[in-house]
């Protein structure tokens, strides 16, 4: 086998070592073992999918653009023939998990994307490898995932057993359709509705949370399943801020109930505000200074002078997800904000319990 491929792939000539190009299917395929090809014959790809050429890696830039050397002829007419709307016969790709290069074709992929297409016709062979990396057993449970929900692909995963996981969670779901309306509800219609009752409104208020941006190479998927196990699965106490069961009820089909009478726009926030109030110790020369610098922060709402052993009192409203807890929002305020003010000694924090509050005062 890998004499074959040598044979197949090796061009006739040395190249010149050249980094600006796309990827070359050799190098890549000489890193899986014990190949088995799936013919899956005439399918629509995206372009951005199309990352690289089985022979003439070299002849296109790292954005698939013919190189200047070459005879611009050929592209010329086959881009003119596209424009025009004229019938091109399918690219021939090879695939490797989710990606896919040229074996025939890399004239018609460089003029689709200079033209602005997103997906062109192509004949896929698949290249499945028996090598057991994570990367590969990942691959291959998603495929799975996929081929047995018919849902889609957009739900991106990027640990093994996850997938296992949304496959029972659907699996539940189905029970609980079937015991709802006294009918048996089959898989793949139980994962659609899963997937827009449950997955989606979930995942909205994850987005509407902006939490991505503390989970550095993570996906919304992968919070999806974080959330969705500690939060309904796990018989552990959950690490998560107060307000949650607000939010997602403590049950899968409480939240499908919930969400069901709501409008998209109207999922809520994964945000809350919690009222503290800073009891703070500080130099006598530096007291009225420091209460302009303490009110002239956005999250600080009042700021009073106090006689006594306390020198200042401030009431501070902060804005929290609730992956989030209290103690740790206020304690991140207090280390980045109010004890690198120079002149502040000691802070003492008091988060209210239950609180009154007569009408006309906001609290």
């Amino acid at each position: 086998m890998k004499q074959f491929f040598k044979y197949l792939f090796s061009s006739g000539s040395s190249r010149q070592k050249d980094v600006n190009h796309v990827d070359s299917f050799h190098e890549q395929q000489a890193q899986e073992e014990d190949v088995q090809f799936i013919d899956h014959g005439i399918q629509t790809i995206a372009l951005e999918t199309i990352i690289g050429s089985v022979g003439k890696y070299a002849d296109f830039d790292s954005r698939f653009r013919p190189k200047k050397h070459l005879s611009t002829q050929r592209f010329t007419d086959i881009k003119q023939a596209m424009r025009q709307g004229r019938a091109i016969p399918p690219v021939m790709l090879y695939q490797i998990r989710d990606r896919h290069y040229v074996l025939d074709g890399n004239h018609r992929v460089a003029a689709a994307k200079e033209l602005g297409w997103t997906e062109i016709t192509a004949k896929v062979v698949e290249i499945l490898s028996a090598r057991n990396t994570m990367e590969n057993l990942l691959y291959l449970e998603k495929k799975q995932f996929f081929e047995k929900t018919g849902l889609p692909r957009d739900i991106d995963l990027t640990e093994v057993g996850k997938y296992k996981y949304l496959e029972h969670q659907i699996q539940t779901h189905q029970k609980y359709l079937t015991s709802q309306s006294g009918k048996d509800c089959d898989f793949i219609r139980a994962a659609k509705d899963w997937y827009h009752t449950i997955y989606l409104p979930m995942t909205t208020i994850i987005r509407n949370g902006d939490l991505l941006k503390h989970f550095p190479g993570r996906t919304l998927a992968d919070l999806y399943t974080y959330i969705a196990y500690h939060h309904w699965d796990s018989s552990t106490n959950r690490r998560f801020g107060i307000g949650i069961d607000r939010l997602i009820p403590k049950s899968m089909a409480g939240f499908r109930t919930a969400m069901l009478e709501k409008q998209t726009p109207e999922y809520p926030e994964m945000k809350r505000t919690i009222t503290a109030f800073i009891l703070i110790d500080t130099d006598a020369t530096t007291e009225t200074t420091l209460s302009d610098r303490l009110f002239a922060l956005d999250e600080v709402r009042e700021v009073h002078t106090i006689h006594g052993s306390i020198d200042l009192l401030a009431k501070v409203v902060l804005q929290r997800d609730f992956l989030t807890s209290d103690a740790e929002t206020i304690a991140e305020f207090l280390d980045q904000q109010i004890r690198k003010i120079e002149g502040i000694k000691r802070t003492q924090t008091l988060i209210p319990g239950r609180s009154l509050v007569k009408e006309g005062f906001v609290f």
